[in-house]
Parts: structure tokens; C-alpha cells; sequence
């Protein structure tokens, strides 16, 4: 890797050795000339070219196959000229470019950022209405590297996973700002609607050293819709055939020039009684779900500011059929039910200079209170965390936008109660921290990222967190990515594992745990190929994650969830390829294909260590996904197939009495197909769309264990390993009324 960087400083600086050709470029405002510091100058059709420096200046070496000299600087239009006289000093005024108050960008569904050091896929609005999207979990449908699932038959609960692990190892933001973390873990992927949702940012591997020390597999970044949008008003109405429904409402507004404001608000219910597989459980929680968020935005030329509140809240009820909330925490019923209260405040403000669009001050804050009463059959479980983070970053460059860097200082305090049965647990996490990250940058070709941050923790003293991210562009259609670096993490064993308690399991924490510490490596190829007339890509990547310390839940014994620090090995491996191709104008298909090779040592009732698959994870997966649309985007058409491999399953009911040799026997789930298909017609300012999920009519018949027994000493309903309800059709409206 450090060959790799030195090579492509040396190539950059080879050229130089012969004949240059020198100027200044600026811009002129009110007969006044001011340097454009970080414009781009090259030769066209070349890779030669460099950047001015803090007077504008530039010196070029001589192109031999050309004498055309590109101009270009963010904000203003680009400059071609024609260079005949090689030593004349070249005087560049560059006007600003006025068509920039709106651009529309349309691509491949799920397209991977290729100027983006990182490996960033981004799913945009588009790719978002190709399902029904009703929350950040249902957003994933045809994206190849997230996957989601239910974490067990009864709570409602949903997981996603990338690079073989769980979310609780990929940083979830709202722009930039934590979101998914601590108590949310649970339910928090249902409280983001999708219908708020602007665009999502996948980042696979170790993220930015900027956005804090918790991202270990990856980070998922969500931009909500602004109140300077070009939607003045959208109207979103769902239901589907279990009786689910809910009512989206969107409204933004440009009150003047600089400021501007916001209204999202969602509201959605299910109060069906649904028992699909006749075991006597609901397939579903009965639940309503109400939530708003109010924003304001203010403008101008030298600073931009952004603040708002927002307000949950949720109750959820399930368990046997039969089950009241008045027979709660008795033995008339097995009864769930949780109650969740959520709020919060942030504001984001940026200090602009104008003519200096590389340098910046900005300030995010943000304060949430997440509160949520709770019961598991007999076992009560009540949690709350209040949390405040603070991030102040300021960027520059040094010298000329070859080198930049960006730095500051973070702030995070969690303070969490739980009481579990007759326990009661209290944490106070306070972790002042300090960031550096420096971008050298040849003209997009070659881009380097070198950052590290240090972290006080009250409880866990000083963490020292480097990470790196390499691009190298191979050619005009090939990219190289390497990447690599620290992670650590605070685990929430309960709220991670909520799906678990539902159970009769006995839970006991063997030890004190510490925190999970892990590094994380990869390695990505993307390729844009041209196959006659028709536009293709590539996309191969590896990574592997492998743990100092991890946070072991261990089930293998029927009668106890097991927490424990991680005794031995745990990794995990993954590669996935993607193939996209767009044959003609308006038709895309997408083949994906991922593996994993993700193992955990697990310590038996003996002592012994055994090196195990994880649990709940498919080796294999394969998904298929293709879209057409008629002219104008009048009908679209939408289908997508998922084939999940077989995934390790711990030994249930009687099969979980361990052999004396403690050496535990691997029992797998077997294989199935999941099928999503939708219909939209477009109108100009409203969508019908009807579409349905699991197709095929899939579902794990028997997702828990002993359901006719619920206070046995076997039951367990946090076996699920597919689909616990069958095919599921909707329908539903948008409405939209633009600028």
C-alpha cells in the first residue's frame, strides 16, 4: 500500500522534468480580480494536470498528443483553450456558472460513487420507489450488500447485515448524525420512514474518522428530504392484505431567500389478528407508529445553518392470540408488548467562504431521549437513554487542493437505565475525542485518505482509531479501491439481542464485558463496460473482519443466552460480484452473487473452545433484480428474486441437550427464494402503485419452538431463520405538487 502511494507521486511528478506551460486563473467580481485557489487545469484527453496554488498560479508540463487546456473550478463554467505559444503566461478569468441552482442526475438503480475513496453505493429516490419502502428496513430490497431479516416470530423485530455481520457493527446516521445505536438497535431501522428518505449512502469497510469510532463493517448514511426540496407537498397512503396502513405526509417551503422549512410526518398501524401457520401466535405484532420531524433551514452567501426537533412514538402487542394487555406479565397468555417514546433536537451549522469553497467550519449537534417500557411473557425489561453528541469539523487544504485535510473535535455522552426482571443496570458513557484526516488527490485518478482520531472513554481510557482508504483509477473505466482500519464499539447486550428474550431461556453474564474491538480490510474492482450498444458494469469486492474482542451471545444450550467476551477466533470473510446491464433505454437488470465465510469461537459447557459458523447467517445469496419503464417513466415494471443459502442453526428444543465430549454438532436451516414484484402507473402529479412481497408464499412453518407450551422450560421463539408470514400483497398512492 505505501508502494502504491509513493508510485503515484512519482508518476505525478515525472512530467515535470520537461517543458511546462504557466498561468493564473481567477474570477472577477466588480472590476476586481480574486485567485481561484484549487482550480483544475489538465490537457484533454489526458491524465496530465495539476491545481492551482493560493495565488492562482499553475505550471503545466507539455502534453505532446495535445494543445487543449481545460479549466474547470466547482461553481464556475469551464474553460477550453487553445495553447500555440508555450511561453506565453496565460491570464484565465473564469465566470460563475448560474445553472447550478438545480441539477437532475438520473442512473443505474444502486449506483456506486466513482469519485468516492470509499466503496459508496447510493440509493436515490428512484431506487427507493421500486418497492414500497415503508421504513428504512424494507429500503434494502434491491440492494446485493444489505440484507435484512426478522430477528425472531413474535416482537416484529428486523436485522440487516453486510460483510456477514450484524448492523450493530455498521454506523447507521441521519445525516451524519447517530441514529441506529444503543436502545434503537431493537426496533430503530422502523422509525425512519422511507417516504422521508432523500437518498441512503452504503458505505462497505471502516468509514470516515470524521463520523466517530463505531463504524467496524460499515457505514449507512441517510439524507432525509429538505424544506428547500422541490416538493412543496407529498402524500403517501399504504395498505396492505394483513390490514397494515399508513399516511405519509411531506410538506416544505421557501419563505424567502435564506430561509426555508420543513414538515415530515408519518403515522401507520396494524390491528389484524393474524395467525397464518395456526400455532396460536400472531405472525405480526399488532402496533401503531407515529412520528413527525419540523426543520428549518437558513441560507446565505457565508453561512448555512439547519435545525429542527423531532417526536416518536410506538406500542407494539403480541404473543398468543388470546393475549390482552390486561394479562400482561401473567400466565393466562404469553404476552409481548412494548411501549417507545422518542425525542430529539439537532441543529447543523457551517461557516461558507464563497471564494474558497475548499475551506469550511461546521458544527453538528444533536440531543435524543429514548425511553421504552417492556414485557417478555413473565421477564419485564424497561430501558432508557439519553444521549448528546457534538462534532466540530473544519477543512482547508495545504498549499493547493492536491492536499487537503479536515479535523476537529467530537463529543459523546450516553447515559443508560435498564431494568431486566429485578435488575437494574446503569451506564454512563463520556467520550471526548480528537480527529486528523488528510486527502492527497491527482486529479480523481489517484486519491488517498489517511486518517486516525483519539478517544477518551470514561470507563474504557484512551482508543486510538487509524484507518485508510486508497482509490486508483486504472483507467477512464476502472476503479481500484483498498481499504482498512480500527473499530470499536460499546455493546448493549439486551437491546441487541431482544429477539432472544423472547424465550425461556435463563440469561447470565459469565463475566464483565469489555468493549468489541475489530479490524476490517478490503478490496474492490468496479468496471464500466460497453458491449456494443449497451451499458454494463462490474463490481467485485473482498473484505475480511476479524475480532480483538467480541461480544458472544451464546444459545447453544436451550436453557440459557449466554454473554461472554470473545475466548479464541471470530472473522469474517466476504465477496460479493455484481453484473448490471441496461440492453436498451429504460430496461436494467442486476445479478449478485455474495459469500461468506463468517466463524465465532464458542466456549461448551465444558470448557472447551469450538470454532463454529455464526449463527442466523446464509453462506450464499443470490439476487436478481430487473426494472423496465414505458416512455416518460409512464408504467414501470419491477421484479426481484432472492435466493438465501442454507444457515447454521443452534440445537432447538430436545436436540439442545449437549453431548458429554462438549463438542456441539452443526445443524443447518435449509434454502428458499424470496420473490417481490410492483406495478406503479405514473401520472403527472400523483403514482398508483400495487405490488407484492414473498411471491411464492415461502414461510417457516414452525418458527417457535414449543409455541403450544409458551412457559415450558423449551420454548423459544428466536429460532426464526426465514419468512413467518406468507405472501403479502399492497397498494398504495403518492402525490406529489413541485416548485
Amino acid at each position: 500500500m505505501q508502494y502504491l502511494f509513493i508510485f503515484s507521486l512519482l508518476m505525478a511528478a515525472a512530467p515535470i522534468l520537461g517543458q511546462s506551460v504557466n498561468g493564473k486563473v481567477h474570477t472577477e467580481e466588480n472590476q476586481q480580480k480574486t485567485p481561484l485557489v484549487g482550480a483544475n487545469v489538465f490537457w484533454k484527453g489526458t491524465t496530465i494536470g495539476v491545481m492551482t496554488n493560493v495565488d492562482g498560479a499553475f505550471s503545466i508540463p507539455v502534453a505532446p498528443e495535445t494543445r487543449q487546456l481545460i479549466i474547470s473550478f466547482v461553481g464556475y463554467r469551464n474553460d477550453t483553450l487553445l495553447v500555440d505559444d508555450l511561453l506565453k503566461v496565460l491570464d484565465i478569468t473564469l465566470k460563475e456558472d448560474q445553472t447550478l441552482s438545480e441539477v437532475t442526475v438520473r442512473g443505474n438503480a444502486g449506483m456506486l460513487d466513482r469519485l468516492s475513496p470509499l466503496h459508496t453505493e447510493i440509493i436515490d429516490t428512484r431506487t427507493l420507489e421500486k418497492a414500497a419502502c415503508c421504513n428504512l428496513s424494507e429500503s434494502f430490497e434491491t440492494n446485493a450488500s444489505v440484507s435484512v431479516s426478522f430477528s425472531d416470530a413474535v416482537t416484529g423485530s428486523k436485522q440487516i447485515q453486510m460483510l456477514g455481520l450484524s448492523g450493530n457493527y455498521i454506523q447507521t446516521n441521519t445525516e451524519n448524525i447517530p441514529f441506529v445505536r444503543g436502545l434503537a438497535t431493537t426496533f430503530g431501522l422502523n422509525y425512519i420512514p422511507g417516504t422521508w428518505v432523500q437518498s441512503i449512502d452504503v458505505n462497505k469497510g471502516v468509514g470516515s474518522v470524521v463520523n466517530g469510532y463505531e463504524s467496524m463493517t460499515g457505514q449507512i448514511n441517510v439524507e432525509l428530504k429538505k424544506p428547500d426540496g422541490p416538493e412543496q407537498l407529498y402524500l403517501n397512503t399504504y395498505v396492505n392484505h394483513f390490514g397494515r396502513g399508513e399516511v405519509n405526509l411531506n410538506l416544505a417551503r421557501q419563505l424567502n431567500e435564506k430561509w426555508s422549512t420543513g414538515f415530515l410526518s408519518h403515522a401507520s398501524t396494524l390491528r389484524n389478528r393474524v395467525d397464518g401457520n395456526g400455532d396460536n401466535f400472531l405472525d405480526m405484532p399488532l402496533y401503531t407508529q407515529i412520528s413527525g420531524l419540523n426543520r428549518w433551514k437558513y441560507q446565505s452567501d457565508n453561512m448555512m445553518a439547519q435545525f429542527g426537533v423531532n417526536a416518536l412514538h410506538e406500542n407494539r402487542l403480541g404473543g398468543e392470540m388470546n393475549f390482552r394487555p390486561a394479562m400482561k406479565l401473567t400466565r393466562e397468555a404469553y404476552g409481548f408488548g412494548t411501549n417507545v417514546n422518542r425525542a430529539g433536537a439537532f441543529a447543523k451549522i457551517a461557516r461558507l467562504y464563497p471564494h474558497k469553497p475548499y475551506q469550511g467550519l461546521g458544527l453538528i449537534l444533536n440531543a435524543s431521549y429514548h425511553d421504552q417500557d417492556s414485557y417478555l411473557g413473565l421477564t419485564r425489561y424497561d430501558a432508557t437513554q439519553k444521549s448528546l453528541y457534538g462534532n466540530l469539523i473544519y477543512q482547508n487544504i495545504i498549499g493547493n487542493t492536491q492536499h487537503s485535510y479536515r479535523t476537529g473535535v467530537s463529543y459523546m455522552l450516553d447515559n443508560y437505565r435498564e431494568v431486566f426482571k429485578d435488575t437494574l443496570m446503569r451506564r454512563t458513557e463520556s467520550v471526548p475525542g480528537a480527529f486528523f484526516e488528510y486527502t492527497y488527490n491527482y486529479i480523481d485518478k489517484f486519491v488517498a485518505v489517511l486518517g486516525s482520531r483519539l478517544d477518551a472513554h470514561n470507563l474504557y481510557g484512551l482508543q486510538f482509531i487509524p484507518r485508510a482508504h486508497l482509490k486508483y483509477g486504472i483507467d477512464n473505466h476502472t476503479v481500484l479501491r483498498l481499504a482498512g482500519g480500527k473499530g470499536f464499539r460499546v455493546a448493549n447486550p439486551l437491546a441487541e439481542n431482544y429477539g432472544n428474550l423472547v424465550s425461556s431461556r435463563r440469561v447470565i453474564f459469565r463475566e464483565t464485558l469489555q468493549p468489541e474491538v475489530s479490524w476490517n480490510y478490503g478490496i474492490s474492482l468496479s468496471r464500466d463496460l460497453h458491449l456494443n450498444e449497451m451499458k454494463a458494469s462490474v463490481v467485485v469486492d473482498f473484505f475480511r473482519t476479524h475480532f480483538e474482542n467480541q461480544l458472544v451471545a451464546d444459545m447453544e444450550d436451550h436453557r440459557y443466552l449466554y454473554f461472554y467476551n470473545l475466548n479464541g477466533k471470530a472473522f469474517a470473510n466476504s465477496f460479493q460480484a455484481e453484473f448490471n446491464l441496461v440492453p436498451v433505454k429504460r430496461l436494467e437488470f442486476k445479478l449478485a452473487y455474495r459469500f461468506f465465510d463468517n466463524k465465532q469461537s464458542i466456549t461448551t459447557a465444558t470448557g472447551e473452545t469450538q470454532l463454529l459458523p455464526r449463527m442466523m447467517v446464509s453462506r450464499d445469496r443470490v439476487l436478481f433484480n430487473t426494472a423496465y419503464a414505458l416512455p416518460y417513466d409512464k408504467w414501470k415494471f419491477d421484479l426481484t428474486v432472492q435466493w438465501n443459502g442454507q444457515k447454521r442453526m443452534p440445537m432447538t428444543a430436545r436436540e439442545h441437550a449437549q453431548p458429554e465430549t462438549g463438542i456441539m454438532p452443526v445443524y443447518m436451516a435449509p434454502d428458499f427464494f424470496n420473490v417481490n414484484a410492483q406495478i406503479t402507473r405514473t401520472f403527472p402529479k400523483w403514482d398508483l402503485y400495487l405490488g407484492g412481497e414473498n411471491l411464492t408464499g415461502f414461510r417457516q412453518m414452525n418458527p417457535i419452538v414449543e409455541a403450544q407450551n409458551p412457559f415450558g422450560p423449551n420454548f423459544d421463539a428466536g429460532m426464526a431463520w426465514g419468512p413467518v408470514v406468507g405472501r403479502m400483497i399492497y397498494a398504495g398512492l403518492r402525490f406529489k405538487i413541485g416548485e
